[in-house]
């Protein structure tokens, strides 16, 4: 799979910068997909946006889903236009893919991804892979986004791979009700150490869908909050702030 460099990238000290994470769309979501449109419409002005995972609620292979989500395809490839547009998979859609880079000329990056901007350093990644207390959660991510799974399953038909979304989507809301709130939220101990490797930088990241922003010792942390049907929201980075956008 080709995809862009994934550790770093200088940005400009002129640029503008806008980073989104867990939209979670549907295609039948008119609302979600509207307020993700208006997002788009005002993306046009920066140089820069990162997805930084779960986009989509579910992608099954880039065959089985790019039909069913024309619409957020066409807005992707219209924004990449004018703007760099940046995809980070999550762990709703870590099946994107060849033929999704082809229809919306957007770039997969890999987790983490260093971003610099003037002075300041930003270390962006989805976040699961921070949740590190929920062991179970864990050892199904190794296995299915293991390279391996990922193959077979692609090439599975469509009806079994629709059938056995389905199955696991089940399996993980019974075990999501059954853990408590603050398994399912990052180790502090796993963060500090992903920290450490990038000494100087702050960190965003989505997946956890609590927004909100936590001051450490030597970084700050910034959490992204996942889209609801009336509200979306966003982290604006220029070479001067960090600010939040809410897109309603």
């Amino acid at each position: 799979m080709s995809q862009a460099n994934s550790h770093s990238q200088i940005v400009q000290t002129d640029k503008t910068v806008l980073v989104i994470a867990d939209l979670h769309l549907l295609a039948g979501d008119v609302r979600k997909n509207q307020l993700f449109e208006k997002f788009c419409e005002q993306a046009q002005s920066a140089d820069q946006v990162f997805i930084l995972g779960d986009l989509f609620n579910t992608w099954l292979g880039d065959d089985l889903s790019l039909p069913h989500y024309q619409t957020t395809i066409q807005l992707l490839k219209d924004l990449s236009k004018s703007v760099d547009v940046l995809v980070m998979t999550g762990n709703r859609d870590f099946l994107l893919n060849q033929a999704f880079i082809q229809q919306t000329n957007c770039k997969l990056i890999n987790t983490p991804y260093l971003l610099e901007l003037g002075k300041h350093q930003y270390l962006l990644t989805h976040g699961d892979e921070l949740c590190t207390d929920d062991e179970s959660y864990q050892q199904m991510k190794s296995i299915l986004q293991h390279s391996i799974t990922k193959a077979i399953f692609v090439r599975l038909p469509k009806q079994w791979r629709l059938k056995l979304s389905g199955q696991l989507r089940k399996k993980s809301v019974d075990a999501q009700q059954a853990k408590s709130r603050e398994i399912m939220d990052v180790n502090p101990q796993t963060v500090n150490e992903l920290m450490g490797k990038y000494p100087g930088a702050d960190l965003i990241h989505g997946h956890t869908h609590r927004l909100n922003k936590h001051t450490e010792k030597t970084f700050t942390r910034y959490v992204l909050g996942d889209w609801s049907d009336s509200k979306g929201n966003a982290i604006k980075i220029t070479s001067q702030s960090l600010s939040r956008l809410e897109i309603s």
